[in-house]
């Protein structure tokens, strides 16, 4: 199912940014303005990372699904995380995307984006 694709294509995310020396805080925050896959800490940073799979490019890519609509429910779930986080609420953030195409289950597949979109 789509849900199933979903959570492996997150848990396999969450593994490669884990290898690379991040820190799980937390994962599929939900609130009324939205939703954060992973919310990671990087050294001092605060990451909000937002997980896309798609099993072809034919419609477009996991890194285009990410539209101005989308950013912007990730942008204030991260700012509703924070009220409710106020120890994080002075550490630098960013918002980084993992997408992937095709075998959700092969690492290689999973494109890492360090700051892909600001708050703005």
């Amino acid at each position: 199912t789509s849900h199933a694709l979903g959570q492996l294509s997150e848990r396999q995310a969450c593994s490669l940014l884990q290898q690379a020396g991040l820190r799980l805080l937390a994962r599929n925050y939900r609130c009324r303005l939205g939703e954060l896959d992973l919310v990671m800490r990087d050294t001092d940073t605060v990451v909000f990372v937002e997980v896309r799979y798609r099993r072809s490019n034919r419609w477009g890519s996991a890194e285009e699904s990410v539209d101005w609509r989308k950013r912007q429910r990730v942008v204030n779930a991260a700012r509703h995380y924070l009220l409710t986080h106020p120890h994080l609420a002075d550490q630098p953030c960013r918002f980084d995307v993992v997408a992937a195409a095709g075998n959700p289950e092969d690492p290689q597949n999973y494109r890492w984006i360090r700051d892909a979109f600001t708050s703005q």
